[in-house]
C-alpha cells in the first residue's frame, strides 16, 4: 500500500473509517466482561510473542541508528522485553479496573418531577497519530477496548513492521473475545497524505490524538477538522524550596532529570531558592557532572557551580555554560538542563507559568503552606509535591495505560486514560410528565 496515492489514499482511509464506525457501535454495546476478556487475551499474546515482536523490531532499530536518527528517537523506537511486559501488565490492570461505561452521575429530581443526570459513554472512533514508540500501539488499542471505542492507528514509517506485528496480536485478541477485529486498525501506508485524510473525516472520526514531535502536533492542530487532544512539548520544572530536605531533593532531582532523558515528563528546568543554592547546587552539580549532563545556568548559579566544580571544569568532565532566554522554554529530551535561582515560591510560580509548557511541574519543600500555594497556582496539567516529574504517566497514575498527556483544558487534561476517551450524555427519567 506504500505506493498508494491521490484518490486511492482517500478511498483507503474512508474504508478504514467506515469499518471503524461500524465496529464502534459493536464495542459500545459489548459487555464489560467481554472487553476485559479481550484485554487479558492480549496480555497473554504479548508475552507469548515477545521474541517475535523483538525480531520484527530489531531491524527497524538498526536502520534508525544507521540513518543517524537522534539517540532519544532511537531509544523510543525500541521494543524490549521489559517494554512488552509493561504493555501486558497495563492490559491486565485495565481489565481489572471497574467499568465506567453506563455510569450515571449527578442524578437530580427537578420541580417538574423528572430526574436529570449524565451517563458516561464512549467517544466513538478516535484516530491515533504517533511517531517512533511502537508501545503506543498497545496503549492506544488497550484503552480503546476498555473504553468501548474503535480506533485507527497511524504510526511512523520507522516502526511499521513493529506496529503491524503488535496490531495483529490486538486483532487476534479481539476475535478471541468475540469482538470485531476492525475495532483496532493500523493504517497500512506510510504515505503522509493518509494523515491529512484521517484528520479531516468527521463523518467517521470523533477525536484525533497526536503523539510525537512538536512539528507533527502543530500541523495536525492546524489542519484537523475534528477535535484534537494534544500537548506540544514537555518543558517540566522542579523547584527546590528554601528549607527543603536536602538529601531528598538531590535524589528526586537526579531521578527527574537522569532516570531517562527522552520522555516528555523528564525535568528540563531546575529552579532553586537562593536560601539553599549554596548548599544544594554543588551537590546536584556533582551528580550532573558525573552523568554528563550539560548545565545551562543563570549568572548566579553559574558562579556557584564554577567554584564548586572547578576541578571537573578544568578536566572537562563538567559542562557549564550561561543560559540564554531560549533555554528557559526549551524541551531538551537530552542530558541538558537549565538552572535558575529565584527568591522563593512566588517567583518560582511566576517563572513556571511564563515559560513552562503546562505539562508537569514539582516543588520540593517541607513547608505545607508553600506546597499548597504551588499546587493551587501553577497552571499545569500535573502539579507535584516532593516527588519526581517522571511519575506523570498514565501507568504510574493507575490508569492502566495512557493514550497521551494533554495540556489542553477541556475534558481531558494530563495523562489521558479510559475516562478521557469517554463523554457524557444527558439522561432524563420521567413517569409521564409533560411540560406546561
Amino acid at each position: 500500500m506504500d505506493n498508494t496515492t491521490g484518490n486511492n489514499i482517500t478511498e483507503l482511509m474512508h474504508a478504514l473509517g467506515a469499518r471503524a464506525r461500524q465496529a464502534a457501535f459493536d464495542m459500545a454495546r459489548a459487555p464489560a466482561a467481554t472487553r476485559s476478556h479481550a484485554l487479558r487475551a492480549l496480555a497473554r499474546l504479548l508475552r507469548e510473542n515477545t521474541a517475535a515482536l523483538q525480531a520484527a523490531n530489531a531491524p527497524e532499530v538498526e536502520r534508525a541508528r544507521a540513518a543517524g536518527l537522534a539517540a532519544p528517537m532511537v531509544d523510543r523506537l525500541k521494543l524490549t522485553a521489559p517494554i512488552v511486559e509493561t504493555c501486558a501488565t497495563g492490559c491486565e490492570q485495565l481489565a481489572a479496573m471497574p467499568d465506567i461505561l453506563g455510569d450515571v452521575v449527578g442524578l437530580r429530581q427537578q420541580p417538574s418531577g423528572i430526574r436529570v443526570g449524565q451517563m458516561r459513554v464512549p467517544i466513538g472512533v478516535f484516530g491515533m497519530i504517533y511517531e517512533s514508540r511502537p508501545n503506543v500501539t498497545i496503549e492506544a488499542a488497550s484503552l480503546s477496548i476498555k473504553s468501548g471505542n474503535a480506533c485507527i492507528l497511524r504510526g511512523g514509517s520507522e516502526a511499521l513492521a513493529s506496529n503491524q506485528a503488535l496490531t495483529d496480536l490486538v486483532r487476534q485478541a479481539l476475535a478471541q473475545a468475540g469482538l470485531p477485529a476492525d475495532a483496532v486498525q493500523l493504517t497500512p501506508t506510510t504515505d503522509r497524505a493518509a494523515v491529512g485524510v484521517l484528520i479531516a473525516m468527521p463523518q467517521y472520526v470523533d477525536l484525533i490524538i497526536p503523539r510525537g514531535g512538536k512539528s507533527l502536533i502543530e500541523r495536525i492542530s492546524a489542519e484537523a477538522r475534528v477535535p484534537v487532544i494534544k500537548h506540544l512539548d514537555g518543558n517540566c520544572h522542579t523547584y527546590v524550596d528554601d528549607g527543603c530536605d536536602m538529601d531528598m531533593a538531590v535524589t528526586v532531582v537526579e531521578n527527574a532529570k537522569t532516570q531517562k532523558y527522552s520522555p516528555c515528563n523528564a525535568t528540563e528546568s531546575l529552579l532553586i531558592a537562593r536560601g539553599v543554592a549554596a548548599a544544594f547546587l554543588p551537590r546536584i552539580g556533582a551528580v550532573f557532572a558525573a552523568k554528563g549532563v550539560q548545565m545551562r545556568c543563570d549568572a548566579e548559579a553559574l558562579q556557584i557551580l564554577q567554584q564548586a566544580l572547578a576541578a571537573q571544569v578544568a578536566n572537562g568532565s563538567a559542562a557549564l555554560s550561561a543560559a540564554t532566554e531560549e533555554d528557559w522554554s526549551q524541551e531538551y529530551l537530552a542530558p541538558i538542563i537549565s538552572i535558575k535561582l529565584v527568591d522563593g515560591v512566588q517567583q518560582a510560580i511566576a517563572h513556571i507559568n511564563h515559560y513552562s509548557s503546562h505539562h508537569t511541574d514539582a516543588i520540593l519543600t517541607r513547608d505545607h503552606a508553600r506546597a499548597q500555594q504551588f499546587l493551587r497556582e501553577v497552571d499545569s496539567a500535573s502539579v507535584m509535591v516532593n516527588t519526581s516529574t517522571r511519575f506523570a504517566d498514565g501507568f504510574e497514575y493507575g490508569l492502566g495505560a495512557e493514550i497521551g498527556i494533554s495540556t489542553d483544558k477541556f475534558h481531558a487534561r494530563g495523562p489521558v486514560g479510559v475516562e478521557g476517551l469517554t463523554s457524557l450524555k444527558w439522561v432524563v427519567l420521567g413517569e409521564g410528565q409533560t411540560r406546561g
